[in-house]
């Protein structure tokens, strides 16, 4: 069984996210979402309208998912594919290199993301607070 992981905050859930899901899963048998706790969050300076729990409730509800765990901080990826048995990491184009440490592990893909939305760009629409990315 090949094992794919990605990682994300996941908050205001849309199309882009769900095309990455699917993606992702083409990639391999199992699909796990690492998905950012709102103590992780805070830490990388973001705040997500959507609480960790409902976000991994919604991500447990999509078909695409098989797996749901949370990300509480910057260092675990190396854990996780090795506790997992993670195959390949997949994450959007926008991370590009950031992750290429991983390939001494798993193999290492990043998506292209999808154009014209971003959950940055729901918050701007709606006249939220946007977080530094």
């Amino acid at each position: 069984m090949k094992k794919v992981i990605t990682y994300g905050t996941f908050d205001l859930l849309h199309k882009g996210h769900i095309r990455l899901l699917k993606r992702a899963k083409a990639l391999g048998d199992h699909l796990t979402v690492c998905v950012s706790t709102d103590e992780f969050n805070a830490i990388k300076g973001k705040k997500a309208y959507t609480s960790f729990e409902d976000r991994k409730y919604i991500l447990e509800a999509i078909r695409y998912v098989d797996e749901v765990i949370p990300e509480q901080g910057w260092d675990q990826k190396i854990k996780d594919v090795q506790d997992h048995d993670i195959d390949t990491f997949v994450m959007g184009d926008d991370w590009e290199g950031k992750f290429d440490f991983l390939k001494d592990y798993c193999e290492v893909i990043y998506l292209p993301r999808t154009e014209g939305i971003s959950t940055t760009k729901i918050k701007h629409d709606l006249g939220m607070q946007v977080d530094a990315d």
